[in-house]
């Protein structure tokens, strides 16, 4: 597999009601929907729709649900041997309530997300040690993540790193990183710049860069991206988009931008791809649902380009 792409994997239980409950309410006429999601998920179905040689390591729960995510891994065209089963932990879920006002309140109960353990990845050290490039996030284990980018990092395989959900992350781990992806709040925690805009982007990209880290991109929502690097920086603008639903968005962008880099194309020319797939993304209802294909992605830049 060229793209190895490492991560969480969640079952999302969505209802959507006219408030929000207040503690020790309830509350009655909602709308319920259950959704594949997890941003190592996210990340390689949108990958291998993008059409990439793709694997995904990932651990569920010995429970109905985990059952549910092998067999739509399987039908995705994933392997499902790289889908750890773990006998104690159940599988990841997140609660999520919607208003009718947009509004949103989440629960996270990670589960066997976090028992993807070192110990876990070394039957896959090959599988990592011969790809083009490694996609990680940060709902996993910081052990696992760190040895994930030790192999990398000794067998010069690009490592991708998407530092979400925002948290502090050591000076060694950074240096091992070939591409970092963090959003406005997470380009903040990282260098303590705070992220408004491009001008306050290119300050904490450069911040970044001198932890040791090769390129940067921030992306900026409905702003674009920045790319930074020894070359320099260049904005890039985002595609125009009707957004609909925004979930998963910044997921969509990461794997189609591995893949694109994965098959060798320039970072510009991967993050215009990507760009595109984040804009089609944003149109469509629900994290995974929203995902286009190759041809949907090709399309839309033809499009873009007349």
């Amino acid at each position: 597999m060229k793209l190895v792409v490492v991560g969480s994997s969640n079952m999302d239980l969505v209802i959507s009601l006219p408030r929000i409950p207040a503690i020790g309410e309830t509350v009655l006429g909602g709308k319920s929907s259950m959704i594949f999601g997890g941003k190592g998920a996210n990340q390689a179905v949108a990958a291998l729709r993008s059409g990439g040689d793709v694997a995904y390591i990932a651990k569920v729960g010995n429970d109905l649900f985990g059952d549910n995510m092998k067999n739509h891994f399987e039908r995705e065209g994933f392997r499902t041997d790289h889908i750890l089963t773990d006998p104690n932990e159940p599988t990841g879920i997140a609660q999520i309530f919607v208003s009718e006002k947009g509004e949103n309140s989440i629960a996270v109960a990670p589960g066997a997300n976090m028992k993807l353990l070192p110990k876990d990845i070394e039957p896959f050290k090959d599988l990592i040690k011969n790809s083009k490039v490694v996609l990680l996030q940060l709902e996993t284990p910081m052990e696992t993540i760190e040895y994930i980018a030790a192999i990398a990092y000794k067998n010069h395989v690009k490592l991708i790193l998407n530092p979400a959900p925002a948290q502090k992350l050591s000076e060694e781990l950074l240096k091992k990183v070939w591409l970092i992806t963090p959003n406005e709040t997470e380009a903040t925690l990282l260098t303590g710049i705070e992220v408004m805009d491009v001008a306050s982007a290119t300050k904490a990209a450069g911040h970044l860069l001198k932890m040791g880290i090769k390129n940067i991109i921030v992306t900026l929502g409905e702003n674009g991206s920045l790319l930074c690097n020894e070359k320099g920086s260049e904005h890039f603008r985002a595609f125009r988009a009707k957004a609909l639903d925004t979930t998963a968005a910044g997921d969509v962008f990461n794997g189609a931008l591995a893949v694109a880099i994965t098959n060798g194309e320039s970072l510009e020319k991967a993050i215009n791809f990507a760009a595109a797939a984040a804009a089609i993304s944003v149109t469509r209802e629900g994290a995974q649902p929203s995902i286009p294909t190759r041809t949907e992605i090709d399309n839309f830049l033809n499009l873009a380009q007349r």
